[in-house]
This record gives C-alpha cells, sequence and structure tokens, in this order.
C-alpha cells in the first residue's frame, strides 16, 4: 500500500499499478515472446497436473485425427489423378442400344476410323490418339524374357498429347517410325539392367513375330494416373488399310486434343449427323450409337456408369470420394466438440483459478490466451500420437484400396505442411469457446462459490452434445449402410459359384499351350476343375452381332457373348433350365450355343404362346451350322449394378481363351497355388 490508496504490483513480464477504482497496464513489446513462452510452460504444467483429464482429451482428438488424416490421404489421392497433364484432352464414348439388348450401355470404346475423321470434320479436334491395349504382353531381348503387364499401341501424337515425362529420346517422333517402342524405366531396366536401350531391338513373339526399335524411356507412370502401361507401340506398326473402313467395330479407345474453349456440348450436337456421313454402308446402323466427349481429368472420377472401360485404372465414383470427405470433416467435428464439452465440464474445478488471477489483475484476454495455448498444445500432442497411428494403420488402408498412400507426404511436403496448420486450426477453434467460457467467471461470484454465468452459455453446451449425438448418430446410420452394402455384395447369389476360383490370364504365345495347362493341372487332386474363356465374369463382357433362323424370318441382333470351353458351366455351377450342356465331341465344335434365358425371351417375343424349350435345335449363330444346345438360368455375368443382358456362351475352341479358371482345394489354398504355380513356371520357362 502506498500514499493515496495506490497499489503497486511488480512482475517481471506484467508491471500494473492499482487504483482504487481503475488498474493501467504496460506491456512492454520485448516481453511478449517470453508471455507467450509463460503461456505455453502454464499450459504444459496444467496438462501434467492433470493427467487422466489430458490423456482422455488427447486421445480422443488424437483418434478422430488420425481418422480424418487417414481419410483425407485417400480422398487426396483420388483428387490428384492426371494432374499432371496440361491438354484439354477429351476421351471419345459411346451409348449403345442395339437390338436384342434389355438397355442402352455407356462404354468407353470406339472405332478406328474415328480419330483421323473427327480430326478432318471438326476445326476444334487439334490432334487424336488411339489406344489398343494388350495384357501380359511378351518382349524379348536376347535371352532375356519379360511379361509386362500392359503395353499401348498408340498413334504418334500421343507423347505430343500426354505430359508424362520423357527421359532418353524426342517427344515429337519417338513413335513416328513404324516398329517404335518407348519403354518407362523400370521396363528397360528389366530388359537391359544398367544398358542404354535406346536403338536395341526388342521382340514380340505371339501370332505375328513383331520386333521394335527402342526410341524412347518414359519416367514411371505415376500410380494417380488412370492409364498404367510398361511400353508404347507405334500403331502403324500393325496397320492394316482396311481398318478405316472398319465402322461398327469398337476395339479401342480414342483420345481428342481439343482447341481451348471449345464448346464441348455444341460439338457433340453435331456427332449424330457426323455418324450418318461416314456411316453410309452400315445401312441404318449410326442410328444405334451415341457419341458424347468425357474430359480426361474426369475420367477417372466420373466414368462409374461407363462399361468396358479396361485401361481406366483404379477408377473411382467421385461421389463415393466426396461422402469420405464429409465423414472425415464429421469425425473431426465430434472429436473438436467432445474436446470443447470435456474443457467446459471442468468449470468448476478451474474457477478458483480463473477467479484469483481475476483478482490479481489479469485481464480477460490474457487468460484466453492461456487457455487456448493449452487447446493448441494439446493438438499439437495429439497430432503426434495421431501419426503414429497414421503410419500403424495405413498398411491394412493400402492393402484394403489397393492404393499407395503413404508416399503422399514425401511427394507432397506441402500436406504434412497443411496437416500443421488444420492442427493448430483445431486446436484454436476447439479452445476458442472454452477459453470463452472459462474467462467469462466473475471474480465476486467464484468466492462465493458460484460459477454460473449464465443460461446462454449453458444453452450452447446443450447445443454442442446434441451436435455431437447428431454426428454420431450419423456415422451410426452410415457404417450401418456401408455394412448392408457389403453384405449384400458378398452373399448375394450373382448365379454362379466364384469361390475357390483362380484366374490365370493368357496371351497369344501361353495360350497355344492351354491344353497342355488344363491337362498338368487337372491331374492333380488340389484342383477340381479347370476351364478357359475369352473373358471373366463380373467384368463388362463384350457385344456381338448373331443370327437366329427359327420358324419366322431371319432375325440379326447383337447380345453379349463369351467364348468359353466345354467346361465351363460345371465350374462355376451355372444352371440349365432347359437342353443339355457342351459336348466334348471334336465335330461339336464351333457349332454348339447356349444362350440365356433372358436371350430365349427376346428370340421369342413375337410368338410369347411358344415355349422356351421350342428353342432348342434351332439355327443360331455366326453361320449356318450353329444351334442351340441349352437353355442357361439367368445370372450376373455383369456388375450388379446393371440388369440382366441377353448372352449367349458359344463353344470355340480354335479361337483361343484370354484367362483360365482354376477351381481349388480350399482347404489347402496355399499348397494348391503353389503347385499352380510350379505348373505354369514347368510349362511356361
Amino acid at each position: 500500500m502506498v500514499d493515496g490508496g495506490w497499489t503497486l504490483c511488480l512482475n517481471p513480464h506484467l508491471r500494473s499499478i492499482h487504483y482504487p477504482l481503475l488498474t493501467i497496464y504496460d506491456i512492454p513489446s520485448t516481453k511478449k515472446t517470453t508471455m507467450l513462452k509463460n503461456y505455453l510452460l502454464s499450459a504444459w504444467r496444467n496438462i501434467r497436473k492433470h493427467k487422466l483429464y489430458s490423456a482422455i482429451n488427447i486421445i480422443g482428438l488424437a483418434t478422430g485425427m488420425a481418422a480424418c488424416i487417414v481419410i483425407m490421404l485417400f480422398v487426396f489421392y483420388e483428387r490428384s489423378f492426371d494432374a499432371i497433364q496440361t491438354k484439354n484432352i477429351y476421351r471419345l464414348n459411346e451409348v449403345q442400344k442395339f437390338p436384342g439388348m434389355v438397355a442402352s450401355q455407356k462404354v468407353a470404346l470406339s472405332m478406328f476410323p474415328m480419330g483421323p475423321t473427327l480430326k478432318e470434320d471438326f476445326p476444334e479436334v487439334l490432334n487424336y490418339t488411339r489406344i489398343r491395349w494388350n495384357t501380359q504382353f511378351q518382349m524379348t531381348f536376347g535371352e532375356k524374357r519379360v511379361y509386362f503387364p500392359q503395353t499401348f499401341f498408340v498413334d504418334t501424337a500421343f507423347l505430343r498429347m500426354f505430359s508424362y515425362p520423357l527421359l532418353k529420346g524426342n517427344r515429337q517422333t519417338a513413335l513416328q517410325k513404324p516398329n517404335s517402342a518407348v519403354l518407362t524405366e523400370s521396363a528397360a531396366r528389366k530388359l537391359f539392367g544398367n544398358e542404354d536401350p535406346v536403338g536395341k531391338t526388342i521382340s514380340h513373339y505371339a501370332n505375328d513375330t513383331l520386333s521394335f526399335t527402342v526410341t524412347g524411356v518414359l519416367k514411371d507412370i505415376p500410380d494417380n494416373s488412370q492409364l498404367q502401361f510398361d511400353a508404347l507401340l507405334s500403331f502403324n506398326t500393325i496397320y492394316k488399310p482396311g481398318w478405316m473402313n472398319g465402322w461398327g467395330g469398337n476395339w479401342l479407345n480414342t483420345y481428342l486434343e481439343l482447341a481451348p474453349n471449345t464448346n464441348v456440348a455444341a460439338m457433340e450436337k453435331k456427332f449424330p449427323a457426323y455418324l450418318k456421313k461416314h456411316m453410309t454402308g452400315e445401312g441404318e446402323g449410326w442410328k444405334f450409337y451415341e457419341l458424347f466427349l468425357l474430359p480426361f481429368k474426369d475420367v477417372h472420377s466420373h466414368a462409374a456408369d461407363i462399361g468396358l472401360d479396361y485401361i481406366n485404372f483404379q477408377k473411382f465414383d467421385q461421389n463415393y470420394t466426396n461422402i469420405f470427405m464429409v465423414i472425415a470433416l464429421i469425425v473431426l467435428l465430434i472429436a473438436c466438440i467432445n474436446f470443447m464439452n470435456l474443457s467446459t465440464a471442468r468449470s468448476s474445478e478451474r474457477a478458483k483459478e480463473v477467479g484469483i488471477r481475476k483478482s490479481i489483475g489479469a485481464q480477460r484476454f490474457q487468460l484466453g490466451l492461456q487457455f487456448l495455448g493449452e487447446t493448441v498444445l494439446l493438438s499439437l500432442i495429439a497430432l503426434c500420437i495421431a501419426m503414429l497411428l497414421v503410419m500403424l494403420v495405413l498398411p491394412y488402408i493400402e492393402n484394403l484400396s489397393q492404393r499407395k498412400l503413404s508416399p503422399l507426404f514425401s511427394q507432397h511436403p506441402g500436406l504434412l505442411i497443411g496437416v500443421l496448420l488444420g492442427t493448430i486450426g483445431v486446436g484454436l477453434i476447439s479452445g476458442l469457446y472454452p477459453a470463452f467460457y472459462l474467462s467469462s467467471f466473475q471474480p465476486s461470484k467464484v468466492l462465493k462459490g458460484s460459477v454460473l454465468t449464465g443460461n446462454k452459455k449453458g444453452n450452447f453446451r446443450n447445443i454442442l452434445v446434441v451436435a455431437q449425438f447428431v454426428s454420431a448418430i450419423f456415422l451410426i446410420i452410415a457404417t450401418i449402410f456401408v455394412f448392408r452394402q457389403f453384405n449384400y455384395m458378398q452373399h448375394q447369389d450373382p448365379g454362379f459359384v466364384r469361390d475357390q476360383v483362380v484366374t490365370i490370364p493368357l496371351d497369344g504365345v501361353t495360350s497355344r499351350k492351354y491344353d497342355l495347362l488344363k491337362e498338368e493341372l487337372s491331374a492333380n487332386a488340389l484342383v477340381k476343375g479347370v476351364t478357359g474363356a475369352q473373358d471373366q465374369l463380373g467384368s463388362h463382357l463384350d457385344q456381338s452381332g448373331i443370327e437366329f433362323r427359327g420358324d419366322g424370318p431371319l432375325r440379326q441382333l447383337t447380345s453379349t457373348r463369351l467364348i468359353v470351353d466345354p467346361d465351363y458351366l460345371n465350374l462355376y455351377k451355372i444352371k440349365l433350365a432347359y437342353g443339355r450342356n457342351f459336348s466334348h465331341e471334336k465335330q461339336a465344335n464351333g457349332k454348339e450355343y447356349i444362350i440365356n434365358e433372358a436371350l430365349a425371351k427376346e428370340l421369342l417375343k413375337d410368338d410369347p404362346k411358344a415355349g422356351l424349350p421350342s428353342l432348342l435345335g434351332k439355327h443360331f449363330g455366326f453361320d449356318s451350322l450353329g444351334y442351340i444346345v441349352g437353355i442357361a438360368k439367368d445370372f450376373n455375368f455383369n456388375s450388379l449394378h446393371y440388369k440382366i443382358e441377353t448372352m449367349f456362351l458359344f463353344n470355340q475352341k480354335d479361337w483361343g481363351y484370354t484367362t483360365v479358371s482354376v477351381k481349388i482345394n480350399g482347404g489347402k489354398a496355399k499348397e494348391s497355388i503353389a503347385f499352380i504355380q510350379s505348373t505354369w513356371k514347368s510349362i511356361f520357362p
């Protein structure tokens, strides 16, 4: 106490002179940093003092942050697809509705002449490239033989349109000459080791033996690219002049580079006239097609309803990506609300602290800064724990999602900065209300034992609790729907048995030894059955024109086809409604057809009184020698998203198979797979 009733209180960092009715504060700017350190130190002491409370808060926040980070890593990965591409590129797609089809279908396929004719007819088209994919493409160099998972035959303009980094070679001319090949780094290393591959010759031995000169090396294609390949081969290597008349044959993908600011909608309106102009040789066939364009950067996330999309790597519907992002934010919101409620729930414990601090001159904003410092510090500690949790669970998430998420932090350092700033933001947002609430206590009421600050603050806490419960209920409901969807997918009967079936892809070389492979595998008790086909159930199967010669006039229609060997129905346990299975007799090869119920009903739509068995023995197929031997019950050979289409199965061994299905002994799965691998290596060393 000094003269005049003044009270002098000295603090190393805060000097205050108290008058009876007035307090004057003087905070030197040089001391602000020290004050901040003191706030953090005080926060750390408070965390240590209340270990149980702090642990609950940190663990809750860390769990929410870890879940949010993992989900947002997935979202970031999905949204980063093809970010390196800079050109205005669109993919050409078709809507097909042929006679005999149950419903129209969108497909990623296009016709060979479309690329050059579109460039000729539309000034908006600056360039084009077509892609014909090849899986398990064998390449040899000397004594070394390598199977590339995916190779593309492409037009010259491919490297000029797409911005994949070229390490060696000339982007303008690398694919200009026939028999040119551009390899990725990994592919070049497999064939040549540390040698320079440019200028060397590699060979492909299949139905047609081809040799290629390596003209360039690309940097490995990033995982977040819809186009995944090991080698690019010049399309003019296999070009045949007759292909320019191949209207109606859809067997490749076409990509167009459009001029900037092109009105795509106006361009699409001209496509019917374009089809009518060029498909004059197909009669009215042009009416069965509609063309539409899809931006290349949208192909990955906006093509869920497009079938026969063979080279769209890891395509994922953007709607699901958005849902995941919402879920991540809700999880984080729940964690933040929980933090707020726990902080304010301890108000009675901290009331005396606030009252004492205010009675000795602490201002409200100073108390608020201290409480915000505590929440930020808690958030940073929670972040450290969250990152440990992310590192632990990420391998399982990557295996489940089939995506490499862990390299994102190293490839994009800005993500770490974003996570850190986001954490500080979470700490500030989570601490704003507790800081405001706790700093509002009045010393006089605290000293009297009352910390009530009004109904408004109590109402706000109630709002937070309600919001937390609503968010939790939303997540529970979403989880139930997801579980039901997975349960539906796992237990829905597709009409065939797919358990314990291993599929093996074949190419032009390995398919020649199909009979030997089948014989060797079938001889072991670990294998219950072997069959071959030109496609795999569950994928979007090809369409084919077909003829039906019944009691009425000749009918020409289009239906889904599947080329199989005689044991196909037995291995997959596809049930027959009428008739019999394929014969193993040699003379029956290429003559017998089995149709599904949907196609049978389509064939009899003009004669509804006739029963399905009446179709047995009727002429059907690609020529007059074919006939129907059986009618299979309908089964889901495409995605469950699609209606069951008309379909026929054709026993034609001479056309070759692209996949082998092996039914294994489920009780000895490891031994069975090991046997299949050893048998494969013995036949194809």
